[in-house]
């Protein structure tokens, strides 16, 4: 089984701005996610905030939207893909949210 790492990029709203409901609500959705996922849900992962880009150059680059990331494990990228379809974090519809699945391959041995 392979493992992929989902990164979440768009414009999240810190869940301590949020009023309690709407936060709740959110999550709920989240946990009804984890139970799709189930097994294929290696590590939730965590929020991330503060982002920064450092180019080769020595400049500071400027840094995307990523927000959050989880790792599953699935046969292949289509099954990863089939694995966010429902995410709640593509729930909005307007196109400033996406998941990105990258499959993680095994570190090289030194």
């Amino acid at each position: 089984m392979k493992k992929f790492i989902l990164l979440y990029n768009g414009p999240a709203t810190d869940p301590s701005d949020m009023p309690e409901e709407a936060r709740k609500a959110i999550m709920a959705k989240w946990g009804e996610w984890m139970v799709k996922a189930g097994s294929s849900l290696v590590d939730m992962g965590q929020p991330m905030v503060n982002g920064a880009s450092v180019v080769d150059d020595g400049t500071n680059g400027v840094p995307t939207q990523l927000n959050g990331y989880s790792i599953i494990q699935a046969d292949d990228m289509e099954k990863a893909k089939a694995l966010v379809a429902g995410h709640p974090f593509l729930s909005e519809g307007a196109g400033k949210f996406s998941v990105e699945i990258y499959e993680l391959l095994p570190a090289p041995k030194m």
